[in-house]
């Protein structure tokens, strides 16, 4: 793969990102912010200190959090992408479409569901303001081990399919990365700082709803990288789906009498 091939999937992924990020807003906005409103309201009503409001609620909910979350859905878009170059050829033949959904599966599961089952997310006024640096450290921590063992999974993987062949070799490799990952979560600390009178259907509808969210943006980012990744690396079947979509069009459509 040339430099050439390489910054065309790279703005390629930072538009896929750009429109995952903006399905995840859509989400973060009408069934995450409710969520955050009450847990801020909760807040208010047990805390005795009132300060001012650098930036009101409303900015914070709208222009603060567009801002963010598409600013993090290009940032995350163009990382996925490098990582669809390396990987791309090297976790077996699929083609561009199946390899981008493949990546965004296993990212979503190593990056976030695999550090979320440790480390869930917290709305506001759950946690300890003083502890917040120990807990974001043992989250990228555990982020950290997620990454490396699958991609030690994957080696392992492939080194035992010449052995045991490719089901047997996918069993013990899957089988090697729960153990090791269940290892990483009995010895590493729990956190559990929720304040014993907040309320447990918001504390888990908030969880859904940050997992929602990332399912979205993954999910999005597979899709729409695929398509575009695939205009790039195979123009002809491209091209062939295309002229196949167009065809079928003009086959159900009705003619004027």
């Amino acid at each position: 793969m040339n430099s050439a091939t390489v910054r065309n999937l790279l703005v390629r992924g930072m538009l896929a990102g750009l429109a995952a990020g903006l399905l995840a807003l859509v989400v973060a906005y009408f069934l995450g912010e409710p969520r955050v409103d009450s847990a801020i309201a909760y807040e208010e009503a047990h805390s005795h200190e009132h300060g001012m409001e650098v930036v009101s609620r409303t900015m914070q909910s709208t222009g603060g959090l567009a801002t963010g979350v598409l600013v993090y859905g290009v940032a995350f878009g163009g990382i996925a992408a490098l990582a669809y170059c390396f990987a791309l050829g090297r976790i077996g033949r699929f083609g561009p479409r199946a390899s981008a959904l493949l990546l965004a599966t296993a990212g979503l599961l190593t990056v976030y569901v695999v550090p979320f089952l440790k480390y869930p997310a917290n709305p506001p006024s759950v946690g300890d303001p003083d502890t917040i640096g120990r807990r974001t450290t043992l989250y990228f921590l555990m982020m950290l081990l997620s990454v490396l063992l699958a991609i030690a999974t994957v080696i392992l993987g492939k080194r035992l399919a010449a052995r045991l062949g490719n089901w047997n070799a996918t069993v013990a490799a899957g089988a090697f990365f729960v153990l090791a990952i269940g290892l990483a979560y009995a010895f590493l600390p729990a956190v559990n700082e929720v304040p014993k009178d907040f309320s447990a259907t918001l504390l888990w509808q908030f969880r859904l709803v940050a997992l929602a969210i990332q399912l979205t943006l993954w999910t999005a980012f597979g899709l729409v990288f695929g398509l575009l990744a695939e205009r790039v690396l195979d123009p002809k079947a491209a091209r062939q789906a295309n002229a196949k979509a167009a065809s079928a069009g003009a086959e159900v459509t009705p003619v004027p009498r």
